[in-house]
């Protein structure tokens, strides 16, 4: 469907100010054509102001936005090929959903059988084909939210833009919606640019992520390089759960340490080349529990049972730990006494 060459996003140097509040930092960032991006974060942290000034919402207060290599900084949201999809829908309720997928093509003045035809091949690319005739009102939720990436994608947008778009939906359908969405830009080669605060859902759905706090960017990279290559302490709980221990960094060598953590000694790997005091950043499944043999002393201080694992916090030697396990017949109970073990490969060290 989509005849328009996917786009590129730059910025340049920008800075956004609201008074004397800073919104964005001097943030520098490249966004490749036919690419998702997630912008990730917790809640005012500069992911949505850069969404708003991609899509012509906001104007940067210093520096450039490029789109597809033109300079699009000082140009109204109506003068640039990027379309948006709402967190909340924000769909015409008295208009049929044919109408709703067509009106950005009928304000742009277009033939109405030629309207008609990609109205219907939107909703056909979102599998919603015979569902035209309907009332926003006589959809569900995820099927509302089809309509409104339909909406956006008929456009033919250089870049599309996506703003918290699941946060309406239950977990089930959220999963369900997003893999829906992953695959539809994926099949039309669109430069996709997503915001969302719920790691798991950058995780699934992104080629990249930009991982922002405090205005400005903290870590970008692939899911996989994130979760396993954390820079800080904070993207390393950011990103997927973390348990963060104090150790000592030893001795160092070929990308390896000796730590020292609650009395024992530990190789484990060091790319960034921690020295001193760091912590090592344990992730909950790699945690191993058992009633006795080596490793470091615990106690069971809670346990949830959610079908296919559990979930135990845990005190102890190496301090509050959160650890997930398989389902067993035997599960430990609140109050045991435990040992913990982990594979120390599987150790990533972030700075103090």
């Amino acid at each position: 469907m989509n005849t328009n060459t996917p786009g590129s996003v730059t910025f340049e140097n920008v800075v956004k100010k609201y008074g004397d509040v800073t919104a964005l930092k001097s943030l520098n960032l490249t966004i490749e054509p036919g690419t998702l991006v997630t912008l990730l974060g917790p809640s005012g942290c500069g992911k949505t102001t850069t969404l708003r000034l991609i899509a012509g919402l906001e104007t940067a207060t210093e520096g450039k936005v490029f789109i597809g290599g033109k300079d699009v900084t000082h140009l109204s949201a109506t003068y640039r090929a990027v379309s948006m999809v709402f967190q909340s829908y924000a769909l015409f309720p008295h208009m049929t959903v044919r109408q709703n997928v067509a009106y950005g093509l009928t304000v742009k003045n277009m033939p109405k059988k030629e309207t008609h035809e990609k109205a219907e091949q939107g909703l056909e690319m979102v599998g919603l084909k015979g569902f035209g005739d309907r009332l926003p009102s006589e959809l569900s939720g995820g099927q509302q939210q089809r309509v409104a990436v339909a909406r956006a994608i008929v456009l033919e947008p250089e870049v599309l833009l996506l703003d918290e778009p699941l946060s309406n939906l239950d977990a089930k359908l959220r999963r369900h919606v997003r893999e829906e969405i992953r695959q539809i830009q994926q099949e039309l080669g669109l430069t996709a640019v997503y915001v969302t605060h719920d790691q798991e859902e950058a995780m699934a759905v992104s080629d990249r992520i930009i991982v922002m706090r405090n205005a400005e960017i903290a870590q970008e990279g692939s899911p996989h390089d994130l979760y396993e290559r954390p820079s800080s302490a904070f993207i390393a709980d950011f990103i997927g759960d973390a348990n963060l221990v104090d150790c000592e960094v030893l001795n160092t060598a070929d990308g390896g340490a000796e730590i020292a953590v609650a009395g024992q000694k530990l190789m484990v790997p060091n790319e960034a080349g921690h020295k001193g005091t760091a912590k090592m950043v344990l992730r909950p499944h790699h945690i191993r529990l058992a009633d006795g043999g080596e490793g470091f002393a615990g106690n069971i201080t809670y346990a949830a049972y959610l079908g296919n694992q559990i979930q135990y916090t845990l005190d102890g030697e190496l301090g509050p730990l959160f650890a997930i396990a398989d389902t067993t017949a035997n599960p430990f109970t609140m109050g045991q006494n435990v040992r913990i073990s982990f594979d120390a490969a599987e150790i990533r060290l972030v700075a103090s």
